[in-house]
């Protein structure tokens, strides 16, 4: 039998490989360096090594049109797709990827000390976990780990076929069931949120991995091509194929925290460690929603008819579910977790906007585009409402009970305004960020047809910014018990952050089209 050499696409396929190797050398690093230097190098090399992957994704995106008909290619033979959503995603994973560096690397809200445990193995309230806190050890796998999980979410969204959509979403999802139990404070919510993460997640990587079995059976390929192909001429009973949709759908939407597969969601964004949750919350959102266009518009396109009406209606139960347990929540970490779901139903109402999936049809890249844009307005907004709850503290460290923040805005103006535009940005109000992305996934869900489901979007946003404008109300009218919250300084590192999402949320509210534009050029996928 003759061996092929197989052809790697390096220069195409190098963000990626900077960011996977930012993380293997960071574990080389942490095994040979002294404690006390282990800091600043690894986060130095988390944020240097996701600027660098920034810079190569720029230089092959210029690239993209010298690759003939088609924006990009497929590389890896076959295996993972360059094109313009990838692209797309990559940046925006990338600075997201950035803005979480910036966080996990704030030392001065725990008094010289990062929010992650010094000794994870250590037990709640034990003589070791003493011990730690005592010599001030800190964890700084965190660094290596997070980039792992952002390599995985890169290759996720641009995994052209079900064995490399599926090795990414372990790469991505095994960092974060670590990283969701590192909480310094708080350790036993933090170790039961990354257990319940970790035990949800392998099962809905048992149900993917199923489907996937499924879809093979029915198309005999794991490439998306050839699943299209397949089902295009295909004369077989399609069970199987519906099956196996089912199947990697559930994976899918909960990675998404879409209901039915919502469970975790709340528990898991409260106790691990809050900027952990910032990451993961942004971040996944945007790396699954990717592999979901592609998977579902590129693999199952031809056979929309079937999976259309299924996302109509868990969009539909994700908003109105979301919205309605959000308004009982007292906590502001389940509170943002109940509103990310809301969201989920968003960006779900924008993928069934989509008329024909033929090549350079409009429909699709109006779909597309939509659902890109949103992901850009949500994930900034995420990221910078989780960095000042990181900054609300009480003498216990830091507190997210609503109660707790009564009296912000007066006791830091500056901080109860940055939240303001983020909440009101998540609201859908005119002139932020969130109104721009609203009107994009309703405009292109009602060109499909979609109009019964743009109509209970726009009613259930009405309802979410009740809660929305209750966290307000609590911080600018209510009386604070006690002494009221006070406000951690921090460090140039979570400002940047914070000023980074004020000046996104407040850019695309007034100037989307820039944006719009490049998600236009961006939005349609090789095949």
């Amino acid at each position: 039998m003759e061996f092929t050499k197989p052809v790697i696409e390096y220069a195409e396929l190098s963000p990626l490989l900077v960011v996977f190797g930012v993380a293997l050398l960071g574990i080389a690093l942490e095994a040979f360096l002294p404690r006390s230097l282990r800091y600043p190098v690894q986060a130095t090399l988390a944020g240097l090594g996701t600027l660098a992957a920034l810079g190569t994704v720029i230089w092959v995106g210029i690239g993209l049109d010298d690759h003939g008909a088609g924006r990009g290619l497929i590389g890896a033979e076959g295996a993972v797709a360059v094109d313009g959503p990838a692209i797309f995603l990559w940046g925006l994973l990338l600075v997201i990827g950035f803005a979480g560096v910036l966080l996990f690397a704030e030392r001065r809200l725990e008094g010289g000390l990062s929010a992650f445990a010094g000794q994870a193995a250590a037990l709640p309230g034990t003589e070791a976990e003493r011990e730690a806190v005592n010599k001030r050890l800190d964890h700084t796998e965190v660094y290596p780990l997070m980039m792992f999980a952002l390599g995985g979410m890169m290759l996720f969204c641009a995994a052209n076929d079900l064995l490399t959509f599926f090795v990414a979403l372990e790469v991505l999802s095994l960092p974060l069931y670590l990283l969701s139990g590192l909480a310094r404070r708080r350790r036993l919510l933090s170790q039961e949120a990354a257990l319940k993460y970790f035990l949800l997640g392998a099962f809905s990587s048992g149900f993917v991995i199923y489907g996937i079995a499924l879809v093979y059976g029915y198309a005999g390929t794991f490439t998306y091509a050839g699943i299209a192909e397949g089902i295009t001429n295909g004369t077989q009973s399609r069970s199987l194929l519906l099956m196996g949709m089912g199947l990697i759908a559930v994976g899918l939407l909960f990675k998404v925290g879409a209901v039915p597969f919502h469970s975790w969601t709340p528990d898991v964004y409260q106790g691990a460690p809050t900027q952990v949750t910032a990451f993961m919350a942004a971040a996944t959102k945007i790396a699954a929603f990717g592999a979901l266009l592609r998977l579902f518009y590129v693999a199952f396109g031809a056979e929309r008819w079937s999976w259309e009406p299924m996302l109509a209606v868990i969009a539909v139960a994700s908003m109105v579910i979301g919205a309605v347990l959000a308004i009982a929540q007292s906590d502001i970490k389940r509170l943002l977790a109940y509103s990310s779901i809301t969201h989920t139903g968003f960006l779900l109402t924008g993928m069934i906007g989509v008329r024909a999936l033929d090549e350079g049809a409009s429909g699709q890249i109006t779909a597309t585009s939509s659902v890109l844009f949103y992901l850009v307005t949500y994930g900034f907004m995420t990221v910078g409402a989780f960095a000042i709850v990181s900054l609300v503290r009480d003498a216990g460290g830091e507190t997210t009970h609503l109660s707790r923040w009564a009296g912000l805005g007066k006791e830091s103006p500056l901080l109860a305004g940055a939240m303001t535009l983020f909440l009101l940005g998540f609201a859908g109000i005119p002139l932020t960020a969130g109104f721009a992305g609203k009107w994009a996934v309703f405009a292109s869900a009602m060109s499909g047809g979609a109009w019964l489901v743009v109509v209970i979007a726009v009613l259930t946003s009405a309802l979410a910014a009740f809660f929305y404008i209750r966290v307000i109300v609590i911080m600018y009218f209510a009386k604070p018990t006690g002494e009221g919250p006070s406000v951690a300084l921090p460090s140039v590192l979570t400002s940047a952050a914070i000023v980074l999402g004020v000046l996104v949320t407040v850019v695309l509210g007034i100037m989307p089209g820039p944006v719009l534009d490049l998600a236009a050029h961006a939005g349609e996928f090789l095949r």
